[in-house]
């Protein structure tokens, strides 16, 4: 049997850069090079993702964010369309709406070539914070980006949607459900685990035995840190004993060290480590409402760790109220520092409730995850050439 050929696009291609790079790594780890051949076409990645080959095209660092890189293939348009039509692609997957992302469409449009996609980030939810000071930019814009996005995914034969919330949001905004597939992520369960817990650790890191409350993710403003801070001084000022630890890094570092001057700092930490930090931390705090999903929230409640989080994006979800977290209104720093007293304050509801979370994160399997989108990219190819037959 002939392999399926994807091309596979994406503005980044590097294992652990962020939520979607980890998603998007669970799936290429798992590419049987029996069944199917794959090219990679990113701005910032290897010349080789595993064993296929990667076309790099020139990038930009995003003035807003400059750790990202905003992948611009026109300048070398003609040389990329010469090396797909050489691998003769059967299907492509698109990570982005962006630049790239269009430029992939429009050459699959070109060919006939289905297309898939996940919906990763957000970007709906982005405006708001990135245009607060110009606040009658935010309207036009937020039309502006609707209007391309649901374009975008609406020409894409199939979109996966990580939750129904998410799912029901961008019905709202007009976009078309009938290419929907609800398609959530996975947790590697042996990582990310309750057995990781190390008190030695915590101390090291903390110089105490008192509960540490952490908050894992980018330090950038739309992670809604202005609620974390807001949650922080809160408990500072109510003399609450606790330790507050933040792993992570991004553009809103230096502002989060000096609104949150008695937290710990510790970076962005490899998974390993961070595991440990999950298993040994008291309460997983995240005010974040732009998530798709929310990796971050399950890889806490496989590790034991009771999460309070935004009841707003795809995050909610996974959190059932009282039983397995807390959910509060999002910009409500009062009601997360109620529900951490609550917590930290009452053990055997703690416990309880950490042991609902680990057994709640055992639903979610990378692995049954992986079969769905390579059975899907296989029916897409065969698609393709039943049509062509015809």
């Amino acid at each position: 049997m002939r392999k399926v050929r994807a091309v596979f696009f994406a503005e980044i291609l590097i294992p652990d850069f962020d939520g979607a790079s980890r998603t998007m790594f669970q799936l290429l780890d798992r590419i049987d090079a029996s069944q199917f051949d794959f090219l990679f076409v990113c701005g910032s990645g290897p010349d080789r993702v595993n064993q296929f080959d990667c076309i790099k095209t020139r990038s930009f660092s995003i003035p807003l964010n400059p750790k990202y890189k905003l992948a611009v293939p026109s300048f070398t348009a003609d040389e990329i369309k010469k090396q797909l039509d050489r691998f003769n692609p059967d299907v492509i997957h698109i990570a982005t709406p962006s630049l790239l992302g269009h430029f992939a469409l429009a050459y699959a449009n070109d060919r006939g070539l289905p297309v898939i996609s996940i919906y990763h980030t957000h970007f709906l939810s982005y405006i708001a914070y990135y245009f607060k000071y110009f606040p009658f930019l935010i309207k036009p814009l937020e039309d502006r980006l609707i209007r391309v996005q649901n374009a975008f995914y609406g020409a894409c034969r199939k979109v996966y949607v990580p939750s129904l919330s998410l799912a029901d949001e961008l019905i709202k905004t007009g976009m078309s459900a009938g290419n929907f597939t609800i398609w959530q992520r996975g947790i590697d369960s042996n990582l990310f685990s309750p057995g990781k817990k190390n008190p030695e650790y915590l101390r090291s890191l903390t110089g105490n035995a008192l509960p540490t409350i952490l908050f894992a993710s980018r330090l950038v403003w739309e992670k809604n840190l202005e609620t974390l801070i807001a949650t922080f001084n809160i408990l500072k000022a109510d003399g609450f004993a606790c330790n507050w630890v933040i792993a992570g890094d991004g553009s809103a570092m230096e502002s989060c060290v000096r609104q949150m001057p008695e937290a710990i700092f510790v970076g962005q930490l490899d998974h390993d480590a961070l595991a440990v930090l999950y298993a040994s931390a008291s309460v997983f705090i995240f005010p974040s409402q732009s998530e798709t999903f929310g990796n971050v929230v399950l890889e806490a409640m496989a590790s034991g760790l009771v999460p309070v989080i935004a009841d707003g994006g795809g995050s909610r979800d996974m959190v059932i109220e009282g039983f397995n977290g807390f959910k509060c209104e999002p910009d409500n720093a009062l009601a997360y520092a109620e529900k951490i007293r609550l917590l930290l304050g009452d053990a055997a509801l703690q416990q309880q409730m950490s042991a609902n979370a680990v057994s709640h994160s055992r639903a979610f399997d990378w692995e049954q995850l992986a079969k769905i989108y390579f059975h899907d990219l296989h029916e897409l190819a065969t698609s393709v050439t039943e049509n062509q037959k015809a």
